[in-house]
């Protein structure tokens, strides 16, 4: 699902700088053909959000980010001319040698300022609506631009509570600084877990990250639990880079409840949707109790009932608990794989 989704939205992005060489061809050749803006715009564009995504000369987009503003601004210009002029060269000798397009090499092959200047203004729009998709996570930028929670609304969602282990003893032994380092790399290895199982990360609170789904995209497919192991997973398969970086490999507590909540979005200068209501409260306690239950992976009965789990993951019924600032006890269960109940068993004999 994850490379279908990569692709679907490479095919929305083409279509999109496609039509940009369309408009800029009608604008200011409207004799021509419309497909001969939109290969030049495919080949002019593309590179530069390939190279954005660090799909294509990957040191070099890391090393001109470390660069200070007065430096990177005109290595990014230049980089950026080299490119279109490349992609441009490229699609007028092929239109050229097709037969597609009448002119003399000159004008197929060399860049103009004003294709240049256009071409920059465009991408960076797009760059930057991107930069802004990833910084608030789809759903919310989605809602945000429709308005979808400018009034109130009552929905049921799925939370995900992703909590870290041991991040006080971490940083008194490493420091703030080396510790926030080791938070961020935690975070950004649930991305794209997440994004893979169509959730969205709301917040990080310190040193836990809250995840969510409408309810009914989280139980499908059992997408909310597919995310915590493979997050886990993911974390495990890259041990020795863990280790390597910031010795030792982060051990991570999570807690699955879903229910009714009220979605809105709220603040004047800086804006957020918010969610209010007991599932979220109640959330927030299940992954404590983990700590209390000694388990990895919490799931209150009430969402497990609403979907059927992966094959491989086996349930520990632990029975009803009673969470704070909720009446009602909470049926609980823990969630493992066969791989970790057995560890935890070992563990647990020695």
């Amino acid at each position: 699902m994850g490379i279908f989704h990569s692709i679907r939205n490479w095919i929305l992005i083409s279509l999109l700088v496609a039509s940009t060489g369309v408009i800029y061809g009608k604008i200011f050749f409207p004799q021509a053909p419309m497909y001969i803006g939109a290969i030049f715009a495919l080949f002019c564009g593309m590179p530069l959000l390939a190279f954005e995504r660090r799909m294509i000369l990957p040191r070099l987009n890391v090393w001109m980010h470390l660069l200070p503003t007065p430096a990177f601004i005109p290595s990014a210009l230049i980089v950026d001319f080299l490119l279109m002029s490349v992609g441009y060269a490229t699609a007028g000798s092929l239109m050229k040698l097709l037969g597609l397009v009448d002119g003399s090499w000159e004008d197929l092959t060399l860049l103009k300022i004003d294709v240049y200047l256009y071409a920059v203004v465009v991408t960076a729009i797009i760059i930057f609506i991107g930069r802004v998709r990833e910084l608030l996570g789809r759903d919310v930028f989605l809602s945000l631009l429709t308005g979808r929670y400018r009034n109130p609304v009552q929905e049921e969602r799925v939370f995900l509570f992703v909590d870290l282990v041991g991040s006080t003893a971490f940083a008194e032994e490493h420091g703030d600084l080396k510790t926030q380092e080791f938070l961020g790399a935690v975070f950004a290895a649930m991305a794209e877990p997440v994004r893979r199982h169509k959730g969205a990360i709301d917040d990080y609170i310190g040193d836990a990250a809250i995840i969510t789904w409408p309810l009914r995209r989280g139980v499908k497919n059992a997408n909310c639990v597919r995310c915590v192991f493979n997050i886990l997973d993911d974390i495990e398969r890259n041990a020795e880079a863990w280790l390597k970086s910031y010795g030792r490999v982060p051990r991570l507590r999570a807690a699955l409840h879903g229910g009714s909540i009220v979605t809105a979005e709220i603040g004047v200068e800086h804006h957020k949707i918010a969610y209010f209501g007991d599932t979220v409260n109640t959330t927030a306690r299940l992954e404590s109790l983990c700590k209390t239950l000694e388990r990895q992976v919490l799931i209150s009965s009430d969402l497990a009932r609403r979907m059927e789990l992966p094959e491989g993951i086996i349930k520990e019924e632990l029975g009803e608990h009673a969470v704070r600032g909720r009446d009602q006890h909470l049926g609980v269960i823990a969630l493992h794989t066969q791989d970790r109940q057995a560890l935890k068993t070992v563990r647990g004999r020695s």
